[in-house]
């Protein structure tokens, strides 16, 4: 082999592996980005659901003007950012991806009691719901009565 079949060897080598740490450096950041567009998307639907704090409970209530309902809340909340659910929790407890309890992360749909009650985990322990008649949209924690009857998570985005 001559030497300049060796070095344009040697070159086209070299160009192959700045090329494929180039390619596989942009399909991390590809990943990263996605990851961090959720996490921003989720975010923002934590904050959205903080502003219904306060609204009355209503059964079958699907406004903040008429008042909300568990399911009627989480699906007013995901319905501003153009994600149609259900209004009914086992409805919405067949959508999205199943979520680990130590996996969530805000924004997940959070369902207890048989299914038969949801809620939007914001963090720390707590979730965003419309608890029952005779109370209003207010922060819980994961804990007593609720994570005794704690049925799983669904994530949405």
């Amino acid at each position: 082999m001559t030497t300049r079949l060796r070095v344009a060897l040697l070159f086209l080598v070299v160009v192959a592996c700045v090329a494929a740490r180039a390619t596989g450096a942009l399909a991390a950041q590809v990943r990263m980005s996605h990851a961090t567009a959720a996490a921003q998307k989720q975010a923002r639907v934590v904050r959205f659901a903080r502003h219904l704090l306060g609204v009355r409970y209503a059964y079958g209530g699907t406004s903040p003007r008429s008042g909300f309902d568990c399911s009627g809340f989480t699906r007013f909340v995901y319905a501003h950012f153009g994600i149609s659910l259900p209004h009914y929790t086992g409805g919405q407890f067949d959508l999205g991806r199943r979520v680990s309890r130590a996996g969530l992360r805000p924004g997940d749909l959070l369902f207890f009691d048989g299914v038969g009650h949801v809620g939007l985990y914001v963090g720390g322990g707590r979730f965003i719901h419309a608890p029952h008649t005779g109370t209003r949209v207010s922060i819980s924690t994961l804990s007593g009565w609720y994570a005794g009857r704690y049925d799983g998570a669904r994530r949405l985005i």
